[in-house]
């Protein structure tokens, strides 16, 4: 694979590899997904976040998937270890949901802090603004996102309505686009990093990359 492109020069939007890019091939996809909560990994409730990320993933991604689900307690040794295992077995991207509030069980940003090479501070900023438009206790939400080698970490809320408004981003009364979606951004900054072309479905999340970032249309 070629070295990630960075910022301060030329992508080149086939760089993890020319030869499916002119093949038509869609890139596979391998995805974490991780719901963080004691009574759910206890069995006492059912975890509600793991299916909410993988039914928006599907719905939204093109490419082929393969998700990694993990349902784990609220231990931030056990989140960070989660993490970096999923990384390693070569997630591009890994979601969590649940354990960003201020209670004194809630420790996934700090177990997510403790893995990264590099803080990506906008996504959890744009995270609380589209949260801010239902509740002002979105100010209450810690969610981060990460870099960890070649791979994007986003923690994020732990309501399966609250993960598709911030995954997809808020729409007006006639459907148009009113605040942005984190995962609008998500495709660029993989393939800033190094890994896969992510191609969403456009009803669902549009992906924006720049022009000199972008493969040639498909049907």
């Amino acid at each position: 694979m070629a070295d990630a492109p960075s910022p301060d020069r030329p992508h080149d939007p086939v760089h993890a590899d020319p030869a499916r890019a002119v093949s038509g091939a869609l890139d596979p996809v391998r995805i974490g997904i991780v719901s963080i909560s004691d009574r759910a990994s206890r069995g006492v409730y059912a975890d509600q976040g793991l299916p909410a990320l993988q039914d928006w993933l599907t719905q939204a991604l093109r490419n082929p998937l393969t998700i990694e689900a993990r349902l784990i307690a609220d231990e931030q040794a056990l989140i960070s270890q989660t993490l970096i295992e999923l990384v390693d077995a070569g997630c591009a991207l890994v979601l969590t949901t649940g354990g960003t509030g201020p209670a004194p069980r809630d420790v996934t940003p700090e177990a997510t802090l403790a893995v990264a090479d590099k803080v990506m501070p906008g996504f959890g900023e744009q995270m609380r603004q589209i949260s801010l438009a239902f509740v002002p206790t979105a100010l209450l939400s810690r969610q981060v996102a990460v870099i960890r080698g070649r791979s994007l970490i986003v923690n994020l809320p732990g309501q399966p309505k609250a993960i598709a408004e911030t995954l997809a981003g808020l729409k007006d009364a006639d459907g148009q686009p009113r605040v942005p979606g984190i995962f609008a951004a998500v495709p660029y900054c993989i393939d800033l990093i190094g890994g896969p072309y992510l191609e969403t479905h456009d009803a669902v999340c549009a992906a924006f990359r720049p022009k000199s970032a972008q493969r040639p249309p498909r049907p």
